[in-house]
């Protein structure tokens, strides 16, 4: 199990410290029932209204052509590695509220977020999830038959933590560098924008 764990300025939750987007995946399937709460952790997650905006399509490595399917959507820099992921997941969204169809646009916020917890969850259950944005919407749209009202959104590379060795020299650097951060005065302000946050 990889430890890369975060250097804090406050003490957090340890699934948060740990938490980080490997590029070394095993290709060991995923046992059904934790693809199971890792759906249901997102199910539970909040969004605006209770709209639950998020889609999710799944993709095993053992269904082979709809798995390369998904890798031939992913941009060149990511097919070599997460092709090796025991799970891909193409992430979409419903940009409107149903009730009244107006936009929702808190819907990539609540997507997000889902994210998040099947990316906690999945921590619990020592799996790793690196979310990828290269990847070609389209291509994904029309491979999986997703509706035009839909956004895809993401792609998950979820699975077994592999063996940082079989990545590209330039990838390995990236698995077991140093990891860093914005301080927290670049990000939180007192009353006022650029004001930092006197904690």
């Amino acid at each position: 199990m990889p430890e890369r764990p975060a250097e804090t300025a406050f003490p957090i939750h340890d699934l948060l410290r740990r938490r980080w987007s490997p590029r070394a995946f095993s290709t060991k399937a995923i046992e059904r029932e934790k693809i199971g709460s890792l759906l249901e952790a997102a199910r539970w997650a909040a969004s605006s209204r209770n709209e639950q905006p998020w889609r999710f399509v799944l993709l095993e490595r053992a269904q082979s052509e709809a798995f390369e399917r998904m890798v031939g959507c992913l941009a060149e820099g990511n097919q070599s590695w997460a092709r090796k992921a025991g799970l891909l997941v193409l992430v979409c969204a419903y940009p409107k509220f149903t009730p009244d169809g107006n936009a929702n646009r808190h819907a990539l916020h609540d997507c997000g977020f889902a994210v998040g917890c099947i990316t906690l969850q999945a921590l619990a259950l020592d799996l790793w999830v690196h979310q990828m944005a290269g990847f070609s919407g389209e291509k994904a749209r029309a491979a999986f038959n997703v509706p035009a009202e839909f956004e895809t959104v993401s792609v998950l590379a979820l699975g077994y933590y592999g063996d940082p060795a079989e990545l590209p020299e330039n990838r390995r650097a990236q698995e077991t560098g140093p990891r860093s951060r914005k301080p927290l005065v670049e990000i939180a302000f007192d009353e006022v924008w650029g004001k930092p946050a006197s904690f």
